[in-house]
């Protein structure tokens, strides 16, 4: 009878033992590459865009792009008519010839004092206005032909063969987009981390899932007074010509890359007060431990002190432990 009694108290003790095990769900702390990084919302920009206008005026006789497609550097793109610029050249040059036969009788007279030296000033005034007229004759005529000032896309021409143009009227848009570049602007606080060669990824909402890389290549010396913001530009790979200027961009700033960085789940952390900390499981048993994060990226949190690489950290369940208690782990180490 007394064997039974002893028997069911051990049963009783051995089964209020197991009862104060809690059991908690845990992870090991991991060492792998971490990037610090900074978001920021851009637009992109043609690596080169102008609108191409003219410098004189005049009707337009030929149009010799398709909008939409690409041109050389140097191509045509419109020509004027030029039987105005033509006559006023002839006309020049027929001044200008007058002016050299005349400078050249008025220097020998002067030579033999058969004219007096103001009269051969004059006959050398002439001469070099002449040439000066016939000079701006010559290049008023090239104006009437247009060209491309570099290669680029056509954009959609504004004006009609027939049409007059006057100078400086807009005609057509050129942009050159391979590359593009993406300006952002990121707070001023990430002044120090900013540099110039960092590599960027963009998203674009019009190529869901896809990402674009580039790098930063120029910073704005100046910050935005208003929006205490850094302007920064960088330039993004486009041979393909996916991309166009003026899409909304979503960027990623790769500050720096860490090779073996800790880290341990979001969850692991307990917060109180200022200080973050995570029960680590030794032997059976948690310990309440202080810990120094860093970077947060993807649903993990980088340890920077308090912890070491393989260390196992309860995840779930912290609310039922406190420092010292028993844990079982239940859903298998490094979970």
């Amino acid at each position: 009878m007394a064997a039974g009694i002893a028997l069911v108290c051990s049963t009783a003790l051995a089964q209020d033992s197991e009862d104060k095990v809690v059991k908690v769900e845990a992870a090991k702390v991991l060492a792998a590459p971490l990037s610090e990084q900074v978001t920021a919302i851009g637009t992109l920009l043609s690596d080169e865009a102008v609108t191409v206008s003219s410098e004189i005026s005049g009707r337009l006789e030929e149009i010799h792009f398709e909008e939409g497609k690409p041109v050389e550097k140097g191509a045509p793109l419109f020509t004027l008519d030029d039987s105005v610029y033509r006559a006023q050249l002839a006309d020049a040059e027929a001044k200008l010839k007058l002016s050299e036969q005349t400078h050249q009788r008025t220097t020998q007279l002067f030579s033999n004092k058969y004219a007096t030296a103001q009269s051969a000033d004059e006959a050398a005034s002439n001469l070099a206005v002449n040439t000066a007229a016939v000079d701006l004759a010559r290049v008023q005529l090239e104006k009437t032909r247009i060209v491309a000032p570099f290669s680029g896309i056509m954009g959609l021409r504004r004006v009609s063969v027939g049409e007059y143009i006057t100078a400086g009227q807009p005609l057509v848009n050129i942009e050159a987009i391979d590359p593009v570049k993406v300006d952002f602007r990121v707070p001023e606080r990430f002044l120090p981390a900013i540099k110039v060669g960092q590599i960027i990824r963009i998203a674009i909402d019009a190529f869901p899932g896809e990402t674009f890389e580039g790098k930063v290549y120029a910073i704005d010396p100046r910050l935005d007074v208003a929006g205490r913001s850094l302007l920064v530009r960088a330039i993004v790979s486009n041979k393909d010509q996916q991309l166009r200027p003026g899409l909304f961009a979503r960027v990623t700033v790769l500050l720096q890359l860490k090779e073996d960085a800790l880290s341990v789940p979001e969850q692991a952390i307990v917060p109180q007060g200022d200080s973050q900390y995570v029960f680590k499981i030794v032997d059976g048993k948690v310990q309440l431990t202080k810990v120094v994060t860093g970077t947060r990226r993807e649903g993990r949190v980088e340890i920077v002190e308090g912890l070491d690489a393989g260390d196992e950290v309860v995840t779930a369940g912290q609310l039922k432990i406190r420092d010292g208690s028993a844990v079982s782990v239940v859903n298998g180490v490094g979970a």
